[in-house]
């Protein structure tokens, strides 16, 4: 039987992102989950956000959430902490591609699973780096 306590299930949902347990990370998402980047982009469907993840962690193979605060207010869970990561380059990760930033996260579960899974950040220095690489 699935965890039915919002905090506990977005919490895992973290650590599974850490461990990027593509397999764990979608067997916490509702069928029909909503995904809101920090740009407002919306991405739904566990294939769609699969798809995503396994992309991302390509990018950046050392991607880590560190949870500083959380509460919840009934199946809304809101979490506060730190993003990181190193973008890669040709299977590298240079120093100078490491970047750290505050972000907070909206999760919203529903039946032991995240329904609803929204970033709030400033990505600018991820945009950059993104660019940069493009080149």
């Amino acid at each position: 039987m699935p965890d039915r306590d919002p905090e506990r299930v977005a919490i895992r949902f973290v650590n599974q992102i850490n461990r990027q347990d593509i397999a764990a990370i979608t067997a916490l998402m509702t069928p029909d989950i909503r995904f809101v980047d920090s740009l407002g982009q919306e991405v739904r469907g566990v294939s769609r956000l699969r798809a995503g993840y396994l992309a991302y962690f390509a990018l950046f193979p050392d991607y880590r959430i560190t949870i500083l605060k959380h509460f919840s207010l009934g199946q809304v869970v809101a979490l506060f902490g730190v993003a990181s990561g190193t973008l890669a380059n040709d299977g590298k990760m240079p120093r100078q591609n490491h970047w750290m930033m505050p972000a907070a996260w909206q999760a919203v579960v529903r039946n032991g699973r995240v329904a609803h899974w929204q970033v709030y950040a400033d990505n600018t220095r991820v945009a950059k780096l993104l660019s940069s690489q493009a080149a």
